[in-house]
This record gives structure tokens, sequence and C-alpha cells, in this order.
């Protein structure tokens, strides 16, 4: 038979700390969790309140768990991140780096001091959550460019679209090809081909805004997304980016031979059903343009 003494050294060698929480939002024990490599000390915390130990919305944001918790009786699993400066009751010591967590929390049948509680299990997830971000980056990334590919495309033009059609927030989309590109390739070599296409990329990155995004469409096909642009300022810039494109290529060119840009503009326009029709608009345009001698920039309107 255990004894409660071995019940609590068993506690306390948990890998992961637990607590107990009262309603209230009080710390009411804590067990285990004593790596520093992965966690702070917690045994100070033990008789604060929530709102004494975290920022005010970290605090609110654990009381409802909480309270799901004792209303549903049953396991929350959640993930949420914690760093010194969320939490106020804890010395320095442990982990300087923001810490992901995976808590679960579960009702208690027994009260303390008249309060029902919950046992929140604090599990450190750090790893796993930074390598599920670079498997989404890998997902989302183009190998040749770096840039982000068709898949994430889609889903940042539905979220521009959604807030184009519910807050009236424009946005503009730029289609750009490579004119050219074949005739490089066939009398240069497809690694020429490769350093254009980089070279391509590298220009948006040092031209663009932190909301501007390019994508990598297929083939030498690339699309910009300009969130919060509308289509005279969406033609500037990509009447600048002409510019920057062309004496970024030309550093390329062998026995004269290099590649240009040809660019479509289009915008959400009021009459659009999806982002599609502002893309369709951006294609045309640049086919117009490449029809019309390459190396331009031509708009699309509904």
């Amino acid at each position: 038979m255990i004894q409660i003494q071995q019940l609590a050294l068993i506690l306390d060698a948990l890998p992961d700390p637990a607590f107990i929480i009262s309603k209230s939002g009080q710390y009411l024990a804590v067990f285990g969790g004593k790596d520093g490599r992965y966690y702070h000390d917690g045994s100070s915390l033990v008789g604060l309140k929530l709102t004494e130990v975290l920022n005010s919305d970290k605090a609110e944001y654990f009381q409802s768990l909480i309270d799901q918790a004792l209303a549903s009786r049953s396991l929350i699993i959640e993930e949420y991140e914690l760093c010194i400066k969320d939490v106020k009751g804890i010395p320095e010591a442990g982990p300087s780096q923001p810490i992901w967590f995976e808590g679960r929390i579960q009702a208690l049948d027994f009260l303390v001091e008249g309060e029902p509680v919950v046992l929140w299990v604090a599990s450190n997830i750090s790893q796993r959550h930074e390598l599920e971000i670079q498997l989404r980056q890998l997902s989302d990334t183009d190998q040749l460019t770096g840039l982000f590919n068709r898949r994430r495309l889609v889903q940042d033009l539905s979220a521009l679209f959604d807030n184009f059609s519910y807050h009236k927030l424009p946005s503009s989309v730029l289609i750009l090809d490579l004119d050219n590109l074949k005739a490089v390739n066939d009398q240069l070599g497809h690694h020429v081909g490769d350093e254009i296409m980089r070279a391509i990329a590298d220009t948006c990155k040092q031209q663009f805004r932190k909301t501007d995004n390019a994508y990598r469409y297929g083939g030498d096909e690339f699309v910009i997304t300009l969130a919060s642009v509308e289509q005279p300022q969406a033609i500037s810039f990509a009447e600048h980016l002409l510019g920057c494109f062309f004496e970024a290529l030309q550093q390329h060119a062998i026995n004269g031979i290099y590649a240009t840009v040809s660019i479509g503009v289009a915008s959400f326009e009021a009459g659009d059903k999806s982002y599609e029709d502002a893309l369709r608009r951006a294609d045309a345009a640049l086919y117009q343009a490449k029809r019309n001698g390459k190396n331009q920039v031509i708009v699309k309107t509904a």
C-alpha cells in the first residue's frame, strides 16, 4: 500500500508540472515539472490568484478554460504560449524563450475549502510546435524561389477577398510572366533560367511591404498580392517593379540574351463573386501585355 509520503514523492517526480487550481483562480498546489530545461519553478505560485500571476488577457483566458472544465466535467485540451513577460509570479531561472504548452484541464471530484477545483497539467510542446511550423512552411513554400506556392496563394486570396466582401478593404493582384525564358533555357541552360527566377523572387522581397506577398503560380508565372492597395496604387507599384525587374535581369544577360517581365494588374471590384474574378482579369491583362510586345504593365477592369 502506497503511503501518503510516498504519494507526495511520486507526485513531485512527475515530468510535467501539475497544478491544483480553484474555481476562483487560486493556485492551491503544484507538483512535478522540476526540469529547468523545460519549465520554470512554479512553487512560488501557490497561494496566488491567476490575476496576480498572469497579465490580464492570459488570466482571463486561463479562467475561461477552468470554467469550461468545471461546467463540462470533461477533459479540456488546449495549446497556448507563455513567456517571462506573461508571468509575474515566477523567478527568471528557467527557459528564456517563449514556451508552448499543451494544457490538460480536468475537474476533480472534491472541494478544497468549499471550492470546486481542477487539475491542470502543462506539457512543454515547444519542439513539436516548432516542427509543425517548419512543416507548414515547407508545404507552403516553393523550393526553387523560396516564395509561397499556389496552395498558399489560394488560402491568402480567399482571406483577402473575405476582408473585401465583409469589411470593404481593397486589395489588388498582379500576375507576372517571364518573357523569353524558353530562349534563355535553350541557349544558356536551365541553370541560368533558375537564377533568373530566383532574381525575380529576390527583387520582390527587396521591394515589398510587410503585407505584400509573392507566389510562384506555376512554371515561370508569379502572382503578387497587395493588401489594402487600390488599383491606381497597384499600377504605380507594378510599373516600379517592372523597372526593378529589368535592372535585375540585365545582370543575368549573356551574349545579349536576357528575359524581361510582363505584368497584368487587377483589383477586387464590387461585382466580383470570388477572388478568382480578379485573378482572371489580371491573367487577361498579362496576356494582353505579351501580345502588345511584352515587358510592360496592363490593367483590366470588369
